[in-house]
């Protein structure tokens, strides 16, 4: 499975409500950081099925970013429940993205 291409027409039910824990993304298209990471969340997207990965873009959703605070990119979440149990800036190997999952 690939990553989810998030708006905030599709947050609420891909994110606030999914019924699997989230990778969330935060990135933009200008960022040299988010281009090195998005290989690894592709990566992840299509190895692990008991989660959700979504991609929000930050010049896009402008919205979304200010509601979490998205202050630089990339910055990660984690979604659990509706709740964010888990947040990370700069890119990352993957396995401490991993890490971020639980």
């Amino acid at each position: 499975m690939s990553a989810l291409n998030i708006t905030k027409e599709n947050f609420q039910k891909e994110i606030i409500e999914s019924e699997k824990p989230v990778l969330v993304d935060f990135f933009a298209s200008w960022c040299g950081p988010c281009q090195s990471l998005m290989p690894v969340i592709d990566e992840i997207a299509a190895e692990r099925s008991d989660i959700k990965v979504a991609k929000i873009n930050v010049g896009e959703e402008l919205e979304l970013a200010r509601k979490y605070r998205v202050m630089s990119v990339p910055t990660l979440l984690v979604v659990k429940n509706g709740e964010v149990v888990s947040r990370s800036l700069g890119a990352l190997p993957k396995n401490e993205v991993l890490s971020l999952i639980g």
